[in-house]
């Protein structure tokens, strides 16, 4: 088989590091190089991606192939560029093309054989937590892809669910969970407090690990942690030997829209100097994070997936987590649900969790165990077999 995989997702210097499909993608062809050593594999990269950059994927029986145009689409005509895409992908002759993304469209033009992957149904669960123009875009790539491709891979069983009521395509949907970064179980290897005066991390603190956007429910998961803020200082003023608040609250992750509010609102709600706002966090440093916090909370008004909380099951982190659309199906029993429209329940779990080592403990043990579940080799080969089926 000749197997494409359009790879501009990860490795573009306009969208920085590898985040969401980006990191689906790497880990994917990763898997598929080291499963893999008969078929060709054409890999689709952005121009300007650095030459060394993609060695680590250089193989005997991989062409890396780029987009030459890719600089100019603002500049050229939908159908032109419809054209240019759908011809430099003509000429490698594939047997199969996979999309990573919805929003990685492949030219309708284009014949040959396609698989494409659906990460998230959010534009069309929770629509009021996007910008309008985002929505309309990605709304017409989703539907076009959805009808274009021969076999679509949803990550989880609540996307084929969305796929099926949206766009009536279950017949040709394929569930191959995402796996899970291996360095998550590893033992921490650099210089942890170093990583915490960095960020001024110096109490406990609990954990959220995502895009900074509206929905990851930012602004109740911050009204919850004022609310757990003025329970244990009631709790601790009964103590006159305790009257500190001994938590912080630290968000990992790039800023997404709306993301410049939530300072503000931590700041309302006189937690500012409880909150770290870190930014984007990745190799070495991120690690540290995770093992060293109280607990995780990912609070999401929809996901459809759930990457962070295996994350956080792998590096022994218990975990607060929304009972919504795919967490329960990934989570399992591992993860202590909340209702993200509730304030105070949540408010209520970050208390138990911060009062009861026995619960935390519980709950690490069931993440820990849940996490070794997923598997990037096993998508790899799912994902295969995906490609054979789609050529028959």
């Amino acid at each position: 088989m000749r197997i494409g995989i359009d790879a501009r997702t990860i490795l573009n210097p306009k969208k920085g590091e590898a985040v969401g499909s980006g990191h689906y993608t790497y880990q994917l062809i990763r898997h598929l190089l080291e499963l893999d050593q008969q078929n060709e594999y054409v890999l689709f990269f952005d121009f300007r991606v650095r030459e060394k950059d993609i060695k680590k994927f250089t193989r005997p029986n991989t062409k890396i192939v780029f987009y030459p145009f890719s600089d100019y689409r603002k500049y050229l005509p939908g159908a032109y560029n419809e054209v240019l895409t759908a011809a430099t992908l003509a000429k490698e002759k594939l047997d199969v093309l996979h999309s990573t993304s919805p929003v990685s469209r492949i030219p309708t033009t284009y014949q040959g054989k396609t698989v494409g992957t659906f990460h998230n149904m959010a534009i069309y669960k929770i629509p009021e937590c996007f910008p309008r123009t985002t929505l309309m875009r990605n709304k017409v790539s989703y539907r076009l892809m959805a009808r274009k491709m021969d076999k679509i891979i949803a990550v989880s069983n609540s996307i084929k669910e969305d796929l099926d009521n949206i766009f009536k395509v279950g017949n040709k949907v394929e569930v191959i969970y995402s796996g899970l970064d291996k360095r998550f179980f590893n033992e921490v290897n650099v210089g942890t407090d170093r990583i915490l005066g960095k960020l001024g991390i110096n109490r406990k603190y609990i954990l959220f690990l995502g895009t900074i956007e509206p929905s990851k429910n930012i602004t109740r998961m911050l009204q919850a942690f004022a609310s757990f803020k003025e329970k244990v200082l009631a709790e601790n003023g009964k103590n006159q030997k305790s009257k500190k608040f001994e938590y912080q609250l630290l968000l990992i992750g790039k800023s997404g829209w709306l993301a410049k509010e939530y300072v503000q609102i931590a700041k309302d709600l006189n937690i500012k100097k409880d909150v770290i706002f870190s930014g984007y966090i990745i190799g070495d440093e991120l690690l540290p994070l995770l093992k060293n916090a109280q607990f995780f909370v990912l609070t999401s008004l929809y996901e459809g997936f759930g990457m962070t909380v295996l994350e956080a099951f792998a590096a022994g982190v218990p975990a607060i987590v929304s009972n919504v659309a795919s967490l329960v199906e990934i989570a399992g029993d591992a993860a202590y649900f909340v209702n993200p429209i509730d304030v105070e329940e949540i408010a209520g779990a970050m208390l138990n969790f911060s009062k009861d080592g026995n619960m935390r403990e519980e709950f690490r043990k069931k993440g820990l165990m849940r996490a070794r579940d997923f598997s990037w080799e096993d998508a790899a080969k799912k994902t295969m077999a995906v490609y054979k089926q789609v050529i028959k």
